[in-house]
This record gives C-alpha cells, structure tokens and sequence, in this order.
C-alpha cells in the first residue's frame, strides 16, 4: 500500500507556480528590476513560488475583469505578508473582489489608480488606505501596480507591491 503525499497548499500548486513566474517576469518587463533581489534567473518554479509566497514584501494580483465593473476583479494571489496584512487566510482572500481590500470610501481613488495603470502599464508612488477583515484600517505608501500579460501578450490581471504601510 502506497501513502499518498498530502496536495501542496495552493500557493504552491501548478497554476500557482505559473502566475509566480508571470508576476516575475511582467514586474521586469515594467520596472527593469527584479521583484525580488537575489533571486536566479534560473531557479526552479518551485523555488521562485516559495520566494514570493514567503518575501517580506506584500504582493497581491487580480484577475484582468474591469476594475470599474461590478464585482469587478477578483484577487488571484496574495502572498504571506499580505494574507497576515489583510487578516485573512488564503481561501478568504484568494477569490474575493479585490475591491473589498479598501473601505468603501477609498474604491474610487483605488480603480481610478487601476485604471492608470492599465492604461500605462504601470505606475509607481501609489498611495492609498486599505481595511482588513476586521475592520482596521492602514495606510500603504509607495507602491507599484502593474499590468500581468499572458504568454501571448495580452493583459490578464494587474498586480501591487509595496512594503511601506502603517495602522490609522
């Protein structure tokens, strides 16, 4: 009798694995910087999956829907420190509207931002206020959005980094 292995956690599945090195490669193609400092360009899929999941920067990406459209996009990966940032484990915050990661008050400012950087395909400096699950509130300077592009050009999300954030 063979034991099966448990299934990876999702943020180190296949399709995962194929977002992480999109997110890589669409972040170095709009800032001509590594997401993150140190990492090989030949690491394994496996590896850089790690690396993003555990990076000490908070990394979320949504899917390519219309951030002006109701629910609008929805959240497709969120690493560690944002999962710990937004209070939520990975089957609340993966799949939610990305919406909901600011308080009402702020959405507009938030899609007005989407929508620049689609347009751009990126943009840098963005600041903001976001709400976790409980209601507290936090401030996030500093950071960069950017446009996901598939294997064959075409946008299929956007993405945030930032790792300067505080509590109101």
């Amino acid at each position: 009798m063979t034991a099966e292995l448990p299934s990876p956690p999702p943020w180190l599945t296949p399709q995962a694995q194929v977002l992480a090195g999109c997110l890589l490669s669409n972040y170095q193609r709009a800032f001509a910087t590594p997401l993150i400092a140190g990492l090989a360009a030949d690491a394994s899929p496996l590896l850089v999956t790690q690396e993003l999941f555990a990076a000490e920067l908070v990394l979320l990406a949504h899917d390519g829907a219309d951030p002006s459209s109701d629910p609008g996009p929805r959240l497709i990966y969120a690493n560690r420190a944002a999962l710990h940032l937004w209070q939520r484990p990975w089957r609340q915050m993966v799949g939610m509207p990305s919406r909901l990661t600011a308080e009402p008050a702020e959405r507009a400012s938030r899609c007005q931002a989407l929508i620049a950087a689609r347009a751009q395909e990126a943009i840098e400096g963005y600041r903001g206020i976001r709400i976790d699950s409980r209601g507290r509130r936090f401030a996030i300077e500093g950071a960069r959005l950017w446009t996901l592009r598939n294997g064959l050009g075409q946008p299929c999300g956007q993405a945030a980094r930032f790792s300067s954030w505080w509590l109101l």
